[in-house]
């Protein structure tokens, strides 16, 4: 449940200020389109946030990557994989329109790419940082 909640909020912390930013200056949504669709990605930020990590987690000890490029694909691939389908499903119910949907995620798969080291990166600090300990998530190396 620790390793949950240290998942969840490090999370919605994180994507929150990423996806505001991304959907209020590069697409030019509303801000009321904005909230809506964070109303609706807080959520699935706590149904996703744990399994992401696990999945995250995965890729990692499947691939075991020990040179920085690696890793850096590695976390890439894996936030692709698991995020775009369920930031694209939630634009949509956000009703952002065809158009809106199709640059968000030609440019969030970039910038999705751009930040997944980063996140990984964070997201084990944070869960070092909460004493979320080895024994309950085991955690790729940075």
């Amino acid at each position: 449940m620790h390793r949950f909640i240290v998942d969840t909020l490090a999370t919605i912390i994180f994507f929150t200020l990423i996806a505001a930013l991304t959907e209020l200056f590069i697409t030019s949504m509303k801000p009321s389109e904005v909230l809506m669709t964070h109303l609706i990605m807080i959520p699935m930020m706590v149904i996703t946030g744990r399994p992401y990590g696990i999945w995250r987690d995965g890729f990692f000890k499947k691939t075991k990557p020990t040179v920085s490029w690696n890793k850096v694909l590695i976390d890439g691939l894996a936030f692709l994989s698991f995020q775009l389908p369920i930031y694209a499903l939630t634009l949509v119910i956000a009703g952002a329109d065809q158009n809106e949907v199709i640059i968000l995620l030609t440019s969030t798969s970039f910038l999705m790419f751009i930040v997944s080291r980063p996140f990984g990166v964070y997201l084990e600090t944070v869960g070092t940082w909460a004493n979320a300990t080895n024994s309950q998530k085991s955690v790729a190396p940075s």
